[in-house]
């Protein structure tokens, strides 16, 4: 099999920052003036203030001109500010792929949308490891080259198996776990360990139709409207804050086996869209909310 080479950046050469404080005069104009000092170029830049809350959200996508530039210099340079305005605020140097774990269950419509769009180049991350309380799929992930954990769980070991996947993200050094149709409920332990670093997908006629086969009850209930919901996983189940939803029309002539094809259609467009734009620090996470930049 032929492996698709993504271009690589150089190290130091691109930054994506983003910053959050209360709104006040003069934000801007201080951070594009630490940018210019340290030779960046502001490749875009996009920003919110939230009347509702008071704070104001930032996001630059910067080019370093002339040596490459160490975040840790453009941390310091920021320091100052950050004080000034009390800021929380991230850094990313864009030459870092960003990695996430995969976690699937016995659905791979979502698995293999992901694997598809990061293979050919379409999504710039990388996927280091794949875990499953199931075998289904380990032909899968080894045909990509990707190694495959089989982590059973039951009430009796749910225990062990999530101190394995803790293992699994310190040795892959994971930045992101991605529940791809995982079917288990993540311990509220694990949630709170990983705030902004688990996503998850579901379809978006919760909370009306709970359980087995959703697009049947659907389908007896008549629906017009079905959809899917990525969101951050919290303790509250399938509650988490929304990064991305997707939706289609669907009428009388579709039978339960057509909405659920239409609705892993559109699972794997939700989240593939929530887990790229969290990759490229588009994702604001505030309590309950999100800012999610274009």
């Amino acid at each position: 099999m032929t492996e698709v080479q993504q271009p690589g950046l150089e190290p130091g050469r691109e930054f994506v920052l983003t910053v959050s404080c209360q709104d006040r005069r003069g934000v801007v104009h201080a951070v594009a003036g630490v940018m210019m000092e340290q030779q960046l170029t502001i490749l875009d830049s996009q920003q919110f203030g939230d009347a509702s809350t008071g704070e104001f959200h930032l996001r630059m996508h910067l080019r370093r001109e002339g040596a490459p530039l160490a975040p840790e210099e453009l941390e310091t340079a920021l320091a100052p500010t950050v004080r000034e305005f009390g800021m929380q605020w991230g850094l990313t140097d864009r030459s870092v792929r960003h990695r996430i774990l995969v976690m699937v269950s016995r659905q791979g419509h979502v698995l293999n949308d992901l694997l598809f769009r990061t293979r050919t180049g379409l999504m710039d991350v990388e996927i280091p490891v794949i875990v499953s309380n199931h075998e289904d799929f380990r032909a899968l992930a080894e045909w990509h080259g990707i190694p495959f954990h089989h982590v059973p769980v039951t009430p009796d070991t749910k225990g062990q198996a999530e101190a394995q996947l803790r293992e699994l993200i310190a040795a892959h050094q994971v930045d992101t776990v991605v529940l791809a149709r995982y079917m288990q409920v993540l311990s509220e332990g694990l949630c709170a360990e990983l705030p902004g670093r688990i996503i998850n997908i579901h379809h978006s006629l919760l909370p009306s139709f709970k359980g087995a086969k959703p697009y049947t009850q659907a389908h007896d209930r008549g629906v017009k409207v079905i959809g899917a919901t990525a969101h951050y996983v919290t303790a509250d189940l399938d509650e988490g804050p929304i990064i991305e939803q997707d939706f289609r029309r669907v009428d009388h002539r579709m039978s339960p086996a057509e909405l659920a094809s239409v609705g892993q259609e559109l699972e794997a467009m939700a989240l593939s869209r929530a887990v790229r734009w969290h990759a490229e620090q588009r994702v604001v996470l505030r309590g309950r909310r999100t800012v999610v930049f274009d």
